[in-house]
């Protein structure tokens, strides 16, 4: 029998999969307990709708995505801190910092997390930061640090 998940069921499949499952557990177990619904020419109907209207929406916003990614790109941040001789600071820029300077400077909210720091920048000068904008998307961000 042909059955549509509404639940993600372990060793069968993630919610919104249409799978085939055994006559007797999809009637006695799965649809009884709201975990799926038969797959009848009307619930393919909807089933086909809702999927067509999550492709629709991932492709904007994988559009959107793009279009932050070459924004961000143009950009540079400039943070100053604390420093001294020879271009060293006497802290570090965190990804925090980048990302408060960000919205401060180009009014761009990013997460503090999707700025990927190998480790917090310790001297002055310009440095490339990868930021995540989307699954399977990076933007490179150019971070201008000077020392006060």
């Amino acid at each position: 029998m042909k059955v549509i998940l509404l639940k993600d069921v372990k060793g069968m499949g993630k919610a919104g999969d249409l799978v085939t499952a055994k006559d007797g557990y999809s009637r006695n177990y799965l649809i009884p307990r709201n975990i799926a619904i038969e797959a009848t020419s009307d619930n393919l109907r909807k089933w086909e709708e809702s999927k067509a209207k999550e492709a629709a929406q991932k492709e904007q916003e994988m559009k959107e995505a793009l279009e932050l990614k070459e924004k961000i790109e143009s950009l540079t941040v400039s943070i100053k801190a604390k420093g001294g001789t020879e271009g060293r600071l006497f802290g570090s820029v965190t990804s925090q910092d980048i990302s408060t300077n960000l919205m401060k400077q180009h009014k761009i909210d990013i997460d503090k997390r999707k700025i990927e720091l190998k480790d917090n920048i310790k001297t002055t000068g310009v440095t490339e930061v990868e930021v995540k904008v989307y699954p399977d998307v990076s933007a490179t961000l150019k971070v201008d640090v000077a020392a006060e």
